[in-house]
Parts: structure tokens; sequence; C-alpha cells
């Protein structure tokens, strides 16, 4: 049995875990497995400049950390290694994380993952990752209003262009 210190170290681990997880929209579990760390310093920075949080964590203590969370049948994959990367951002995690596995090719693998509430498999990653940002979707949206505000403005002018021709042609006659 480990001693008190060991213990109540751990305990703090997996209490850190469970609150950081209930603190975040989404989270990705990885298996890191055969990056370099150069590879490893590369996919930190992009995380970091992104506002994810990654951590490289036991299997026991990530286990227990998911214990009466919503998320508890991610426990099954956890096997290996494990890298786990959580942020606020629903989106920012799984879009760093996706386009570094698809960089590493074979070295890095998506186990799964949550976002809002669910627990989602690697193609729910992968899915996720290809939403276009908050600041892409926005700007499509204005673009789409602009659209059909100018749609609007261009027929309003031809309908006004069209009585102006025929007013002088009645005035004449």
């Amino acid at each position: 049995m480990p001693n008190e210190k060991v213990l109540s170290e751990k305990q703090q681990v997996v209490a850190e875990l469970a609150a950081r997880i209930q603190a975040s929209a989404s989270g990705v579990i990885c298996d890191y497995r055969g990056i370099t760390v150069e590879q490893d310093t590369k996919l930190r920075k992009q995380l970091r400049k992104a506002g994810v949080e990654y951590t490289v964590v036991k299997n026991t203590l990530l286990t227990r950390a998911l214990k009466d969370t919503a998320y508890e049948e991610l426990g099954g994959l956890l096997n290996g290694t494990t890298s786990f990367a959580t942020s606020e951002d629903p989106l920012a995690a799984a879009k760093v994380i996706s386009e570094y596995s698809k960089s590493v090719k074979g070295a890095f693998a998506v186990k799964g993952g949550f976002v809002d509430g669910k627990v989602i498999d690697p193609a729910g990653v992968e899915q996720l990752a290809s939403i276009p940002s908050k600041e892409i979707l926005i700007a499509q949206f204005l673009g789409g209003l602009t659209a059909t505000i100018r749609g609007l403005a261009v027929a309003i002018q031809a309908i006004a262009d069209k009585q102006s021709e025929g007013e002088p042609a009645a005035q004449e006659a």
C-alpha cells in the first residue's frame, strides 16, 4: 500500500483532473506512442497557442477522474500511453489534435473525446474538427445577409428604373 504522502498526491491529481473535465467544453484523449520529443514540443506549442490544456496522464488516475461524470464510459479507452487535451472552446482541442495526427501519420492516434456532455469516438472528433470556427461561421452568416440585402436593393432599383422609364413616355403622348 502506498504511503500517505503518495496517496494524497494522487488524490489531488484526480481532483484536479475532475475539476478540469467539469470546466471544459470539450476534451480529446490520445495515444501519443511513437512521436519524438521534437514532435511533442511542436504539438504542445500549437495547443498552448489555441488555449488548449494538454497533459500526459496515467490511465488509472484519469479513470478515477472520469468516474461519476457523464464521460465515465471513456474509461474503457484508457490503455497504453494516454494524453489528454481539454479546452473551453468546443472546437479548439479537436482541430489542433486532428490536424496534428494527420501530419504524423500513424505515430499519434485519437482514442475518443467529449463535447458538451456527450462522449464521441475518433470519427466524432474528426467531424468536430471539420466544423468551421465561430469567426468563420459569423463571417459566412453576415456574408449571406449582405448578399440578401444587396439583392433586395438591386431589385428595388430595377423596379424604380423601370417605373422612371415609363413616366417620360407617358408625358410625351
